[in-house]
């Protein structure tokens, strides 16, 4: 079901914008030419889009509901400029924006935010991304997205980019229960919110869901299951406000990530499709026989984890905004409880079952069901197993989040003064953070067949002499004859960053800057093999707890607890913005805007060469990358039209290591492009959509030259959206399309991975006032739809390793407001 079970389309039951926030869209309703959008994403003072020398966009949450995502990464996706990867499940996405590299994994250059926070310092944590602890449902009122610009110098770490994650305030009295469930998935929901006045200067919001089911593609089991609550309450006094908010969050879904897929072809123009047994838009390489991996925790002892992500929250807020001698005065501070787990294939080797004993120390020998109802049993012909006669290696990936707890505070004045004629806006301000990173990295390596509807295996090898070199299907504890990648981080990050900007409006000219200096330290511990010097990262131990060492626990990756290696250096750098806009006329404003920005390198840089015995770092250089944006463009507003076109400009550096193999990367980019967003209604019609093409290029790499001149991985020259809806009285129906052109599988050029377009289709039935039945259809057309393949060039063995986008999943929703 949907990620997020929102309002219907009938104006009368649909929450008006919250009275401090006033998200716009590009398609509105017909209005008269003097009314205004406010946004107030990543900007010193919320002010009309014409206003405004930004590249901004909103969506309120009844057309949230419409988008039928399943997770936040797939309402990123709906976003012009913004490229989202969404093939994990509800988290663990791969985002970014405007054509800035994902070199490795999550969302390094753009930040969410929730309620004008970010949900972590930092968006690329190793193994895992804000979108993990974040959920959309009734709660939310509306999701603004700020592109470069003014993003660099009024948040940390998002020089790309912000988006926000806006909840209801209890402006609108009255609530809804909504009420989901899958027609052609497992999947039960239920949602519900509620605001009101307790009294003329004081009230309340309060909303939540909880689900349950098998998720979207077939696992035999119970994947998905959790829920969470939101509660503000907000008192306004003359001058404006204080509120006080909270969340709890315990949720589990599925994780999906690595999947195989049939490939024939040639690198340029391959073919890629289901296996026989087995389709990777519907099947998952988790089953009813392989729900849980046993591990050694942050303390080296033996535990077990499901499959999925699981994300706990407990968080708690204040806002408020006080007026001073003139000056509006706003302080936002939230401390976040964050912890969870995730556990996922993290990379595979595929290849013909029958080469399965020979290829891993078993020459002449037998593989056997390891798992399920034929658990023991020799299979006689490998060849044909599961139609597909195919057998994986697993990495398997258990991290546990310990603490991933962050406490945040910022707080800005901001003064109108009348200058000349004109208007000067003056804003300071200080950001203040402290993430911690907590986490404990596991690996298991597993044997397994390929087959689909829940119904796969674990499998053993056995030499002829009749002895196993797995145990229940596992191959090693932890990668194969190594103790690499098996770590415990423990490292706080501290952020102190002041901020100013200033805006001078004259007539129809405005003209600002704005600029932030930020100031970071990280320290903690690390423990690893990986630090070297000696230490021991294998040990025998028995994980089965039978009192015999099988050939797997002789060899178990360990942590050297008693040889901690330091993380203790600290980092600054400036962030500034400029920019113009120019009112032509009431529906007509240009901009233009110059930014340059930075990304402070947390954890990627731990565990290298870059970080020295005492903690410090050898190349004081690689803690922040930077990045460099120029943008200008023409905005439009009149009646039911809307069009926005940007041009954009970008470099950046980017010092990464990448999670799942420990490589270097230290390069340089460049991106160029162009932007489209508009709207149009016309009586009972509507349509929105947006385009942006996207020129990227390697510039520098100082580890790898032979891609210098290629294009970044999975970067499409063209991506787009577009919504046509028909809205009555009674009913809406339409549908959202979501496309990408071509792009390469990775920086070396070689394999390509073809351009796809989604569908998602609603239909919305108001029978009577207040009652809404929806039925809701992801990706209609079943399309396989790749968004990342890790061959670099077409795989011999005729089975590529992909990361696909969830096939047609359709659900049902009845909702009464009150």
């Amino acid at each position: 079901m949907p990620a997020y079970a929102g309002t219907t389309a009938n104006a009368s039951a649909t929450p008006k914008a919250e009275t401090e926030v006033k998200p716009a869209e590009p398609a509105q309703e017909v209005k008269k030419p003097q009314q205004e959008e406010v946004f107030s994403t990543g900007v010193a003072k919320g002010r009309d889009r014409l206003d405004s020398a930004t590249s901004t966009s909103a969506l309120r949450a009844s057309e949230i509901d419409k988008l039928g995502a399943r997770s936040i990464a797939e309402i990123l996706r709906d976003i012009p400029g913004i490229r989202a990867e969404a093939a994990s499940g509800e988290g663990n996405g791969n985002i970014t924006i405007r054509g800035l590299p994902i070199a490795s994994t999550g969302a390094k250059f753009l930040q969410l935010q929730e309620d004008g926070l970010p949900v972590l310092e930092f968006g690329d944590i190793s193994l895992t991304g804000a979108d993990a602890f974040l959920r959309a449902d009734l709660n939310l009122a509306a999701v603004e997205a700020i592109r470069g610009g003014s993003a660099s110098t009024f948040a940390s770490n998002s020089p790309g980019g912000i988006v926000n994650f806006i909840s209801k305030t209890g402006d609108t009295e009255g609530g809804s229960v909504q009420l989901s469930t899958g027609l052609d998935y497992d999947m039960r929901r239920v949602d519900f919110d509620y605001g009101a006045k307790i009294s003329d200067t004081l009230r309340f919001h309060v909303g939540g869901f909880w689900r349950d089911g098998e998720g979207p593609r077939a696992t035999g089991f119970t994947t998905a299951k959790g829920g969470q609550i939101k509660l503000n309450v907000t008192k306004e006094f003359d001058g404006g406000y204080v509120r006080f908010y909270g969340k709890y969050l315990d949720d589990r879904s599925p994780m999906y990530d690595i999947t195989p897929l049939s490939v024939t072809g040639t690198n340029s123009d391959p073919e890629y499709g289901a296996l026989p047994g087995y389709d990777a838009r519907h099947d998952s390489l988790f089953n009813r026989n392989f729900q849980r991996v046993t591990a050694l925790d942050g303390d080296n002892n033996v535990t077990s984890y499901r499959n999925g992500n699981r994300a706990v929250v407990k968080s708690f807020g204040i806002e408020s905004k006080i007026e001073v001698a003139g000056w509006d005065i706003t302080e936002k501070f939230r401390y976040a409880d964050i912890s969870g787990h995730a556990l996922s294939t993290v990379s595979a080797t595929f290849l013909p079952a029958a080469a399965l004993a020979p290829a891993f120390g078993a020459p002449g020998g037998t593989i056997r069901f390891a798992t399920g109802p034929n658990a023991g049993q020799t299979i006689a012909n490998p060849t044909t197993l599961n139609g597909n006669g195919l057998a994986a290696l697993l990495l398997i990936g258990d991290v546990t989040f310990n603490s991933l707890d962050n406490v945040t505070n910022d707080i800005r004045a901001s003064r109108v003064w009348n200058v000349a004629g004109g208007e000067f806006t003056t804003t300071v301000g200080l950001y203040s953070s402290h993430q911690t990173i907590d986490t404990n990295w596991a690996w298991s390596s597993v044997f397994g067949d390929i087959r689909g509807g829940g119904d796969g295996n674990l499998l053993d090898v056995v030499t002829p002499g009749g002895t196993k070199l797995t145990q229940d299907g596992v191959f090693a504890y932890g990668l194969p004859g190594a103790s690499t990648l098996r770590r415990r981080y423990d490292v706080g990050y501290t952020t102190n960053a002041p901020f100013g900007s200033v805006n001078f409006r004259i007539g129809k000219l405005a003209i600002g800057g704005s600029v932030r200096y930020d100031m970071g330290s990280a320290k903690g511990s690390l423990i690893g093999a990986d630090l070297g010097d000696g230490r021991i990262g294998l040990a025998p131990k028995d994980m089965n707890g039978d009192g015999v060492l099988s050939v797997p626990e002789r060899n178990v990756a360990v942590l050297p607890l008693s040889r901690p290696g330091l993380v203790d250096y600290n980092y600054k750098y400036a962030s500034y913005s400029v920019g113009l806009n120019y009112r032509l006329a009431e529906p007509l404003a240009v901009f233009a805007r110059y930014s340059r920005g930075g990304r402070a390198n947390a954890d990627r840089l731990l565990f290298s060469p870059i970080v020295n015995t005492e903690g410090s770092l050898l190349y004081p250089e690689a803690a922040v990358d930077t990045v460099k944006q120029a943008e200008a463009g023409v905005k439009y507003r009149n009646g039911g039209l809307t069009i926005n076109v940007t041009g954009f400009w970008a470099k950046a550096e980017d010092t990464n290591i990448d999670s799942t193999n420990g490589d270097i990367i230290a390069r340089e980019y460049k991106a160029m492009g162009a932007e489209f967003e508009g709207g149009y209604r016309l009586g009972i019609f509507s349509l929105t959509a947006g385009a942006t093409y996207t020129d990227a290029e390697i510039v520098t790499d100082f580890i790898n030259p032979a891609v210098v001149g290629n294009t970044p991985h999975h970067q499409a020259n063209f991506i787009f959206q577009a919504t046509p809806q028909i809205t009555t009285d009674s009913f809406n129906v339409g549908a959202t399309f979501i496309g990408t052109t071509s792009s390469y599988a990775t920086d070396s050029n070689q394999l390509k991975m073809p351009g796809f377009v989604t569908t998602n289709a609603f239909v919305q039935f108001r029978p009577v006032d207040r009652v809404t039945l929806a039925v809701n259809a992801s990706n209609l057309f079943d399309v396989l739809a790749i968004t990342g393949i890790d061959d670099p060039t077409l795989p011999a063995s005729g089975v590529a390793k992909g990361h696909v986008l969830t096939g047609r999943t359709i659900s049902a929703s009845v909702r009464f407001d009150f």
